[in-house]
């Protein structure tokens, strides 16, 4: 397959300025960062919803940013975890008062970045990991099942819940709640 890169240090860069000039007036990148969120973020009285992971899969993660789905999402370099520093910016960027639940693929980088940026904050956070691949592991087994195109379902589902004013308990049930409900292959 082609791709058109102009530089390979600078793809993702450009692709989030491009993403960003394309959909303007939804989103805007957090200066100094590899993060976009809404326009509107934070929004008073409601939970924030973020995600983030490493670029090379799009629109997995800033595609999905709008309303009634993610209020933030941070990229990585190609296949490489966002770094905590700014998963900490986006989270208390898209924080309304009422938390941020982050849904995290199973992938060992984003858990611990993602930890870290938690702890960073002083914002109350909640995690699910969403781990739908069945071609990975046994059923009875989710360590190594990796989070793939189920993920969407958990952005909608969690996206909807926040914006229907629910708590960050029960955004984070309803998504984990979608995530014991999901099954799919990821394909080569």
């Amino acid at each position: 397959m082609k791709k058109l890169v102009n530089d390979p240090s600078n793809v993702v860069n450009e692709m989030l300025d491009g993403f960003v000039s394309a959909h303007s007036e939804d989103v805007e990148r957090l200066e100094g960062t590899d993060v976009v969120v809404r326009n509107t973020a934070p929004v008073d009285g409601k939970v924030g919803v973020v995600t983030g992971g490493g670029s090379g899969h799009e629109p997995m993660h800033a595609g999905f940013v709008g309303e009634g789905m993610l209020d933030g999402a941070a990229a990585g370099n190609i296949f490489t975890s966002p770094p905590a520093t700014d998963m900490r910016e986006m989270i208390a960027t898209v924080d309304g008062g009422e938390g941020v639940l982050a849904i995290i693929k199973n992938y060992e980088g984003d858990r611990m970045n993602f930890k870290t940026a938690a702890s960073m904050t002083d914002v109350e956070f909640e995690q699910v990991i969403v781990d739908d691949d069945v071609a990975i592991a046994d059923s009875s087994d989710r360590t190594g099942r990796r989070g793939v195109a189920g993920t969407v379902f958990v952005h909608k589902v969690a996206g909807a819940a926040a914006a229907r004013g629910e708590s960050l308990a029960e955004v984070a049930r309803v998504a984990e709640k979608t995530i014991d409900n999901l099954a799919t292959m990821g394909l080569r």
